[in-house]
């Protein structure tokens, strides 16, 4: 259920509305993934991608919907390849990371569902962007409010889902070194970003955490370090390897967050996950990417951006990346800890880390219409 809005663009506020952001573990509609084609971050044509995709999009169809948004010249080959049940629908785009390309979806308490589209300009535009052009990933939202039939919201801030996560009851936590990066909102101050998250995410109080452990591409993306697991409750990655260069950022995230109160006055229980080790990229798998012009090369030797925390929380379920590291069973058992009433699955996730993001990164819930009191 929707409401009555059209996709055409609402002229106020998600807050003003009454429509708020609800956390990733309540109730999915379905999940909105991309489908990887490009040769310039994919290697050998994106082939070992899109059976990793495959994965990935069948793990989630066994706890909800799911709908993959394609090229015109790729709908054949992934319909082929996904199982019937999910659905595949034209939606061209620059790359697949609709968590951050895609739209952030909003509810309130009559079971209406909206969407706010936010600036997208490739993690940096032309200061430190991944590449250029990205105009078919800014229309993405768009396209879904348009399928969805449902209103959307424009937000005039540069804002990728993947540099925040909320409880669906006023906290948001996000990262000074991706918000505050210059090639994003450099016009804006610190205040003035609080008050577009709390306009068009319903919240009251940021928690700022800062830094993450991917600089190079997503400008320290908070979903590789700490999530929302239900309110109140966050779930932060660690390592105990005092020689890992994560150490220190990890144990100072952990400071911030156990320190904090969140929108409701609750000082946060803190759960941790182990980080995978430090990987790179191989000469092999460098040598099977194309270079092309307006775009960030993989080169060999790069590292990687693994995280179990790059995993998504589904309909009974959570589905986390492994890497064939010896932390993969001990993340796996932890997880299970964290949620004693959903099924944890685990996907490979070399392949997906190879192209800079995971789970978390090329997903994007829709969430359940709610009615809460009185609706």
């Amino acid at each position: 259920m929707t409401d009555a809005a059209t996709s055409e663009t609402i002229g106020s506020t998600p807050r003003a509305d009454g429509f708020r952001m609800p956390g990733e573990f309540e109730p999915h509609a379905g999940t909105w993934m991309l489908w990887p084609e490009r040769p310039d971050n994919w290697r050998l044509g994106a082939e070992p991608a899109q059976r990793a995709w495959v994965r990935v999009a069948t793990a989630i169809s066994g706890f909800e919907p799911v709908t993959v948004g394609v090229s015109p010249g790729q709908w054949e080959n992934a319909r082929h390849m996904l199982p019937d049940g999910i659905r595949v629908v034209e939606l061209p785009s620059d790359d697949v990371w609709i968590r951050d390309c895609g739209p952030t979806f909003v509810v309130n308490d009559a079971g209406g569902v909206r969407l706010v589209d936010w600036e997208f300009n490739a993690w940096g535009g032309l200061y430190d962007g991944l590449y250029s052009p990205w105009d078919r990933d800014q229309m993405v939202p768009r396209r879904i409010a348009g399928m969805e039939r449902v209103g959307r919201y424009r937000a005039p801030l540069v804002m990728e889902g993947g540099s925040f996560t909320v409880d669906g009851e006023g906290t948001v936590i996000t990262t000074e070194e991706c918000l505050l990066s210059r090639g994003r909102n450099p016009h804006l101050s610190r205040p003035e970003i609080e008050r577009y998250l709390r306009d068009y995410l319903n919240v009251d109080k940021v928690i700022w955490l800062s830094r993450g452990i991917d600089p190079r591409e997503t400008n320290g993306h908070v979903d590789d370090v700490a999530c929302f697991v239900a309110p109140g409750v966050v779930l932060a990655g660690v390592t105990d390897d005092r020689d890992d260069w994560r150490f220190e950022l990890l144990q100072d995230n952990l400071r911030v967050l156990r320190a904090v109160t969140d929108a409701r006055g609750r000082r946060l229980r803190v759960e941790t996950l182990p980080m995978p080790a430090v990987t790179a990229i191989t000469e092999e798998e460098a040598a099977g990417v194309v270079g092309a012009q307006g775009s960030v090369p993989r080169r060999a030797g790069d590292e990687l951006a693994a995280s179990y925390v790059n995993f998504l929380v589904v309909n009974g379920g959570a589905v986390m990346p492994a890497f064939g590291d010896p932390y993969d069973a001990s993340a796996t058992a932890r997880l299970e800890e964290v949620f004693p009433d959903r099924r944890v699955v685990t996907v490979p996730g070399r392949e997906i880390a190879l192209g800079g993001g995971n789970v978390h990164c090329m997903t994007q819930q829709q969430p359940a219409a709610c009615v809460g009191p009185g609706g």
